[in-house]
């Protein structure tokens, strides 16, 4: 009987080996089933340890291939270590002891967290999750660890309070005035502050990270939140919007803008990601993957990895259903050349059926 551990476990070996990332080291793997815990063991036909937010299927990780454009691929590993938990307070501690492990194992230090502890763990914790954490895995590096944590913790009342005290404590105070004014104009229940996100372990610069989810928004109005960053690429967002979505208003699943922060710059931001949802915009993981691949191709990428790296996930055709595809993502910033980021589930419980598409774009919305 298969165990969510040994899925996973398959899996992540598949795909790093699939896209030139050495398959990872026994610490590697060991840290995976270590964030798991005892769900590790759990048997897939058992079904999900609880209703994860991470995945569809409530799978409780999720798998991510990024392509940058002048250097190898790498492979992401997102999970939910409490996701067993009984609350969501029990959640946040399993996951920080999760995280101290893994600082253990990976020698880093877990003050970035710490520095927010008091905001995104009360005893009174509310959903839908309280601590992701992942793995960023390179050739010959440690990791680099990424910790998420839930702006909604207090309510969802306060995520806008949170985010901005939770901004402020790392020195970037500054920049909340314009991230509202141009993220998240239109309030709470159309511009969701979703996720906060900080860098620890590995990294040559650590960021902090603001998620925004963007519920009826327009191609026009993720270019107009583009613009927060310097040097003009609202143009490319929106080519790259259109091709991976196929249309000019997402009223389905919402556009989830990331807004990233570094020392080099602390009234703006230095980073804009837009994550689109791409399963809810076609009808199968065949158009998602070949409209994947096109953008891939526009920036002289290697279509082939993402071949093997879909054959590493599922034995199933790529017609057969939709989702394992579950978002495509344009990373741009100030200091490094776009990158662009496909994200996989796992689909340990469930295959979605293929769905009827959105129509598609009028010739003249392709401009």
């Amino acid at each position: 009987m298969v165990t969510l551990g040994e899925h996973l476990s398959r899996q992540l070996s598949g795909v790093c080996g699939a896209v030139g990332v050495s398959p990872p080291d026994d610490g590697s793997t060991r840290s995976l089933l270590d964030l798991l815990g005892a769900s590790a063991q759990r048997p897939v036909a058992a079904g999900p340890p609880s209703p994860s937010f991470v995945s569809d299927d409530h799978s409780p990780a999720e798998f991510s291939v990024s392509f940058p454009t002048a250097d190898a691929p790498t492979v992401r590993v997102v999970v939910e270590p409490g996701c067993a938990a009984r609350s969501f307070a029990e959640s946040g501690r399993v996951g920080r002891r999760a995280l101290e492990a893994l600082a253990e194992r990976w020698s880093f230090s877990t003050e970035p967290v710490d520095r927010v502890a008091d905001l995104f763990f009360p005893a009174g914790a509310q959903g839908p999750f309280a601590l992701w954490c992942a793995m960023d895995l390179r050739k010959d590096r440690a990791p680099g660890v990424k910790v998420y944590v839930n702006p909604a913790c207090h309510g969802r009342d306060r995520s806008v309070q949170v985010t901005e005290e939770a901004l402020a404590r790392f020195g970037f105070g500054r920049a909340w005035p314009t991230l509202l004014e141009h993220a998240a104009s239109r309030g709470p229940d159309s511009d969701e502050f979703l996720f906060f996100a900080v860098d620890v372990g590995d990294w040559q610069t650590r960021r902090v990270k603001v998620y925004i989810a963007h519920r009826d928004f327009s191609v026009t109005g993720a270019q107009a939140v583009s613009r927060l960053l310097p040097g003009g690429c609202a143009q490319r967002l929106g080519e790259f919007c259109r091709t991976v979505g196929d249309t000019e208003f997402f009223g389905r699943r919402p556009l989830v803008s990331c807004l990233s922060f570094t020392e080099w710059d602390v009234e703006r931001p230095s980073g804009y990601t837009l994550h689109v949802p791409v399963r809810d915009y076609a009808r199968d993981d065949r158009v998602t993957r070949n409209r994947a691949a096109t953008v891939l191709r526009r920036y002289g990428m290697d279509t082939g990895a993402l071949d093997r790296a879909l054959a590493a996930m599922t034995h199933r055709g790529t017609s057969e259903g939709v989702g394992l595809i579950s978002y495509v993502s344009l990373v741009q910033s100030t200091r490094l050349p776009p990158r662009l980021t496909v994200y996989l589930s796992p689909e340990c419980y469930e295959v979605r059926p293929p769905q009827e598409p959105t129509p598609p774009l009028a010739s003249g919305d392709r401009q």
